[in-house]
């Protein structure tokens, strides 16, 4: 199968291209420049040079190479965010949900694939209220902090685009917490460095769920959404969604950490401001149980207690 891979530098991307690779797939992926490029080929795949905010140059490049599949991982993200300035942090990221995935989903269009899978979020997109668990029909939340608005926004937008699109099937997978290598939950990665350093408190009770899936896991899960499943939105998480109060001291024990230190949310306040706190006690996990289902995917780190102890 023929698959064009935008964001094949990534985090994901470097893990999914090979794993494309090896499977026997013609896979070319999106490259900004020269280096990008050597990068891609470098595992395997053919390089399409395009600028990503060009909507010519990149519908260009997928229609020449004409893929089956078009699959849009495209993020621009470095180290961990500062919860009191999300979307300013988000806003490359944000434009990528939006403008890009448009012009990635007329290019698909364009090229004749039968398959669009779009990068999307699981996890503090979702309404704040009711269980810990979330499922795909649940609502998102309509009174976000105001620092996520914008990038809650993008999110809407994006999985709207892929919900519309009734002549070409698209998918929408919200990943999510990564952790493993290339990842800011790696054993080099910024997350760790800073709960080694003990910078990444416990806030109040530590109540916020969150969930995570392993960077091959998340790969693992796209390549199964190329040919199984009902176009639609699908969460790829791991079974344990877990409160910051568990998971974030395991983290810890795991690099041989210290504990995390625990401050009283109104000092995280200050800290972290409205968004910090939001995520530390009051956001909600993903199930996977339609992406098990419909999807035939099974993660291989079913919990972040084992992937944390080996998969960084």
């Amino acid at each position: 199968m023929k698959v064009f891979v935008a964001g094949s530098t990534g985090a994901i991307g470097r893990a999914l291209v090979p794993r494309l690779v090896a499977a026997g797939h013609e896979v070319a992926g999106l490259a900004r420049d020269e280096a990008k490029a050597r990068q891609v080929e470098a595992m395997g795949a053919r390089a399409a040079v395009a600028e990503p905010f060009d909507r010519e140059s990149l519908i260009a490049a997928v229609r020449g190479f004409a893929p089956e599949v078009v699959i849009h991982e495209l993020t621009s993200l470095a180290g961990v965010p500062d919860f009191r300035r999300f979307d300013d942090y988000f806003e490359q990221t944000n434009r990528m949900r939006t403008q890009v995935a448009q012009s990635l989903l007329a290019a698909a269009r364009v090229a004749g694939a039968r398959r669009f899978i779009a990068q999307s979020y699981c996890g503090w997109p979702y309404a704040r209220v009711g269980g810990p668990v979330k499922t795909e029909e649940d609502p998102l939340d309509r009174q976000p902090p105001h620092a996520f608005r914008r990038t809650l926004a993008a999110i809407r937008f994006l999985e709207e685009t892929v919900q519309s699109s009734h002549d070409l099937p698209a998918f929408a997978l919200r990943y999510g917490a990564f952790y493993g290598p290339g990842t800011s939950i790696a054993r080099d990665g910024a997350a760790v460095a800073m709960v080694r350093k003990r910078r990444f408190p416990i806030v109040g009770e530590g109540g916020g769920v969150w969930s995570f899936i392993h960077i091959e896991d998340a790969a693992s899960a796209t390549i199964a959404a190329m040919t199984r499943g009902e176009p639609g939105i699908y969460n790829v998480v791991d079974d344990d969604p877990a409160p910051v109060a568990e998971w974030l001291p395991a983290l810890a024990a795991a690099i041989g950490a210290p504990p995390p230190p625990r401050v009283p949310t109104w000092l995280g306040w200050l800290l972290l401001g409205e968004g910090g706190v939001s995520m530390m006690t009051k956001v909600r996990g993903g199930s996977n149980a339609k992406a098990r289902r419909e999807l035939a995917w099974e993660p291989r780190y079913s919990s972040w207690r084992v992937g944390f102890a080996e998969g960084l």
